[in-house]
């Protein structure tokens, strides 16, 4: 199993753009997964850069409903004329951030024929499972981070039941891929215990105290090798390194081999 960053905010190859959003281009036995699709067409400049073909995916993924993850993904329907794209079917609702800004999706993208919607769970071939979690049990609360979005025409705080994980199982390996963790990586990681974790931690406007060593702590206590990226924040990733024995960076470029 091989996964690129083919996409994320920061980069390790100085012939790569970057710029606030995720996608990996990951590598199965038998099959070529693209997860998430960054802010724009700029993931697929890099992949060329990369050499990653992007017309060999056999599905995409996207992990939730903001568009610094899905705001590609109409390029690589261009460049690929066949793949799935497998979207949660609430991540199509509006959504804002704290500021009110709109971060939702492109709605077009319906009407490519290509996107099939799912529900809290899809089994997408052996070894392959995607999960929305919810209604599961939650124990470690970090909030919504102010966002909102229009459900049944109304504006209301953002659960997101949108947000889908992707579970690989390959080799003896299970491996979790988590575009934001919006609904907590602590009790994500606690839900799948997986042997690697790989995304965002949405930790990025948390303060750096002793709640955030506290999630360290407890991130260190779970049988999971972390590559986190994106949305973590630099300063934060910094700071929980000194309490996590297994927790990485995946910067644009790199590639994890398991």
């Amino acid at each position: 199993m091989k996964i690129t960053a083919l996409l994320e905010n920061t980069a390790c190859d100085e012939r790569l753009g970057c710029e606030h959003g995720l996608s990996l281009y990951v590598e199965l036995k038998d099959k070529v997964i693209l997860f998430d699709a960054g802010a724009s067409g700029l993931f697929a400049e890099n992949a060329e850069k990369l050499g990653k073909d992007l017309s060999k995916v056999d599905l995409a993924i996207l992990s939730h409903g903001h568009n610094d993850h899905s705001g590609g993904l109409s390029r690589f329907i261009e460049l690929n004329d066949h793949a799935p794209i497998y979207i949660n079917k609430h991540a199509f609702e509006p959504h804002y951030n704290a500021a009110g800004k709109f971060i939702g999706m492109d709605l077009s993208l319906l009407d490519s024929g290509r996107v099939i919607l799912t529900e809290d769970e899809a089994r997408l071939g052996e070894g392959l499972t995607l999960y929305s979690c919810n209604g599961f049990e939650k124990h470690h609360d970090v909030g919504n981070f102010g966002m909102s979005a229009v459900i049944g025409g109304k504006t209301v705080p953002e659960d997101f039941r949108h947000e889908q994980y992707l579970l690989i199982e390959e080799d003896g390996k299970r491996v979790l891929l988590s575009g934001c963790s919006h609904k907590g990586v602590m009790d994500i990681a606690d839900w799948f215990k997986p042997d690697v974790l790989i995304g965002g931690f949405h930790f990025e406007k948390l303060p750096i105290d002793d709640t955030m060593k506290g999630y360290a702590e407890f991130l260190n206590s779970l049988p999971t090798e972390f590559y986190t990226c994106h949305c973590t924040g630099a300063a934060q990733y910094e700071f929980m390194q000194q309490y996590m024995d297994r927790l990485h960076y995946l910067s644009g470029g790199m590639t994890i081999e398991l």
